[in-house]
């Protein structure tokens, strides 16, 4: 981000006597700022809100609402706290300069004001909201930047899917969970029936779209806390937290059901004449009361599913 021209910065000058407003804006006009202006604090606010000023020039003694009231209410809001005020007052004593320090200005300038001191304040104020700006764009940049490292270091780079440390890390967390709330959680493994197969007669390209294809699939038909994972190759893994076994079981047979009748393409030459899937579902804590038992028991399961003809899910 370079910091922008004269020409590109914008500075709202507030002050409700017309004469000393025409002659603000004349010095910076003619210095090449883009000037927007407000003869009351209530205009001064609503000027900031719709223009977004790059800095402010606000005379402190207005009627209705001061400079002083302006500056807080400005300062007190995230949005507008980092532009620049500089009040500009005939008041001298420590006191009304305290008051406006307070109230959070960054500069003051004395009335009547010389117009060379006048355009440095301007320019350094400037400089530094500039400067500012570009480290909240450069840390904005870097936290948007860290956050895409972070999903990328979960996720499984094909399906988009969570990946097996995600899983693992999750399948314990939810089981520590259930413990403490006395919860069901339940695990269902899955494994596309004779891939290698439709991978051999159709290509890998082919076998990466279906992989995809059945993720989607998982994403579509599953609720925001339960998490959907690539374990490995053409096997899932679905953990439905909160979810008794008879619960997980349905949510299985939908998910087979709608594999077994979409439409993929080639798998009329499947052995079978369709791509379908296997399943196994365990349970926390009918089943095991551990991470490692609930998947040893699911993918046992599933092996069973497989010996079964395929096509089928088995809980039991």
């Amino acid at each position: 981000m370079e910091i922008p021209t004269k020409k590109e910065a914008k500075i709202l000058v507030v002050d409700d006597i017309a004469i000393n407003l025409e002659l603000q804006k004349a010095y910076l006009t003619a210095a090449g700022y883009e000037v927007i202006e407000a003869k009351s604090g209530q205009e001064a606010l609503q000027k900031v809100r719709d223009e977004k000023p790059d800095l402010i020039l606000l005379d402190v003694m207005m009627p209705k609402m001061s400079g002083y009231e302006v500056c807080k209410i400005l300062k007190n809001d995230p949005e507008t706290q980092f532009i620049p005020i500089i009040m500009v007052t005939a008041l001298t004593s420590v006191e009304d300069k305290i008051r406006g320090i307070e109230a959070g200005a960054d500069d003051f300038i004395s009335r009547p004001f010389n117009k060379t001191e006048l355009m440095a304040r301007v320019k350094s104020l400037l400089r530094i909201k500039f400067l500012q700006d570009q480290l909240h764009q450069r840390m904005q940049e870097l936290s948007e930047a860290r956050e895409r490292l972070q999903q990328l270091a979960i996720t499984d780079g094909l399906t988009g899917l969570f990946n097996y440390r995600y899983f693992r890390e999750q399948l314990e967390h939810e089981i520590n969970r259930a413990e403490r709330h006395n919860l069901d959680v339940s695990l269902v493994m899955m494994d596309i029936d004779f891939f290698k197969y439709y991978n051999d007669r159709n290509g890998h390209l082919a076998g990466d779209e279906v992989l995809k294809h059945i993720a989607n699939i998982l994403c579509s038909n599953v609720r925001k806390i339960d998490i959907a994972a690539r374990y490995g190759g053409e096997e899932f893994a679905l953990i439905l937290p909160e979810t008794d076994k008879n619960s997980a079981v349905i949510v299985a047979e939908k998910i087979r059901k709608l594999i077994e009748d979409d439409p993929i393409p080639h798998e009329e030459r499947q052995p079978n004449g369709k791509l379908t899937i296997s399943m196994g579902v365990s349970n926390f804590p009918d089943d095991s009361r551990t991470a490692k038992g609930l998947i040893e028991i699911a993918d046992r399961r599933l092996y069973n599913a497989k010996q079964a003809g395929r096509n089928v899910v088995i809980a039991e």
